[in-house]
């Protein structure tokens, strides 16, 4: 994984470097940064630059032995922690079980986001964890010694998928090995061990502008300015999201949301229930992915509604939608249904049943609207 691979964040990329140059490398840092931000690809970058062979001014080389190793993933000095679903049944009791899937996903994708994780480990509709099994094997590996780069080094991805168990590794990250080094790389530090932040260094990692990822796309998939403004709009500073509408692999959302407004503002009992049905089918992060969609259309409402149209870039059904469904949403109907869909988004994540839920909201909205 090189620098110059991972959009934005120039003033990350050249923190970093200046690190290594003066030899200020901390043993514990956090990559903080939301989803779609590149926080874990500049982890890997950052760990391939410290064991880089023939180190440029402000890169990797990419051709040493080590670089060679480090874009495979298979570098006996870099070992990988993350959230995963163990079964005793299908012998899956620590990450190194599924390394293969994981290797497969990193290598497709420099912006891996959990929903896609956990399609290749297809066990989308559960939830992963980091159990006590892995910190044990985290404990065990990082007792060696590097075999061949200065460091050894423990990428662990959405360290907010460790309970309590996590605390067992508070004595290796304050007192780590000679030459081990931490790199956690995290979404939501509200939802990390105190215990585990305290000890580490804090890495801030922005979110994507509009311009990186409008300019990634025409730049690396040829697409007209138009499209990749639409991409880099909806996206919201996320390139997992981007990829996601430019590759259009789920249903088309903005049908779908408008479907679903529909069915709640004329109060079709019968096409709710089918709509939510096959909505709790799909999967919490795509339902959350959803559901935040649905707050950009609601927001974009009311700029719409308060004659702020030069701040709206969408195009086409979107935005035709979102000029007749603002005649129905104001200030306070908006704020209503704002809040209804992050309380949604809250008890999905803490796996609320979808049906029962989306039906509620879906009460709801039928009520707010015709208010």
């Amino acid at each position: 994984m090189l620098f110059k691979d991972i959009e934005g964040n120039k003033e990350v990329k050249e923190q970093l470097i200046r690190s290594v140059k003066e030899n200020r490398i901390s043993h514990a840092q956090l990559f903080l940064g939301p989803e779609g931000s590149g926080a874990m690809s500049l982890a890997i970058a950052y760990a391939q630059y410290i064991a880089c062979e023939n180190k440029l001014d402000d890169d990797s080389c990419g051709q040493c032995s080590s670089c060679r190793k480090y874009q495979k993933f298979i570098h006996p000095d870099l070992h990988f922690s993350y959230p995963f679903i163990a079964s005793k049944t299908n012998k899956v009791e620590t990450s190194i079980d599924v390394i293969e899937e994981w290797r497969k996903a990193l290598s497709a994708d420099n912006y891996l986001s959990l929903n896609a994780w956990l399609k290749y480990l297809e066990v989308e509709n559960k939830q992963p964890n980091i159990p006590i099994a892995e910190c044990h094997a985290i404990i065990q590996k990082l007792s060696l010694k590097p075999f061949e780069s200065e460091f050894k080094v423990l990428i662990m991805w959405l360290p907010e998928f460790l309970g309590n168990e996590g605390n067992s590794l508070l004595k290796i990250i304050e007192e780590p090995a000679h030459k081990t080094l931490f790199l956690l790389v995290a979404e939501n530090r509200d939802k990390m061990l105190n215990t585990i932040l305290s000890r580490t260094q804090l890495i801030k990692i922005n979110k994507l502008s509009n311009k990186d990822i409008q300019q990634h796309f025409i730049d690396n998939h040829q697409s007209d300015s138009a499209q990749a403004n639409r991409i880099a709009y909806l996206s919201n500073g996320n390139m997992a999201t981007a990829y996601s509408i430019f590759n259009e692999e789920e249903n088309k959302e903005t049908g779908s949301f408008a479907d679903w407004m529909r069915l709640c503002y004329t109060g079709n009992g019968t096409g709710i229930v089918k709509w939510v049905e096959d909505f709790a089918k799909i999967g919490r992060e795509r339902q959350k992915n959803f559901i935040r969609y649905g707050l950009n259309i609601i927001r974009d409402c009311l700029l719409y509604g308060d004659g702020a149209k030069e701040m709206i870039y969408l195009e086409g059904e979107e935005l035709d939608f979102v000029s007749k469904f603002s005649a129905l949403v104001g200030i306070q109907k908006g704020e209503k249904l704002i809040k209804c869909f992050e309380e949604a988004i809250y008890h999905v994540e803490r796996n609320a049943n979808p049906k029962i839920l989306f039906l509620d909201v879906s009460l709801q909205i039928n009520r707010y609207l015709r208010s």
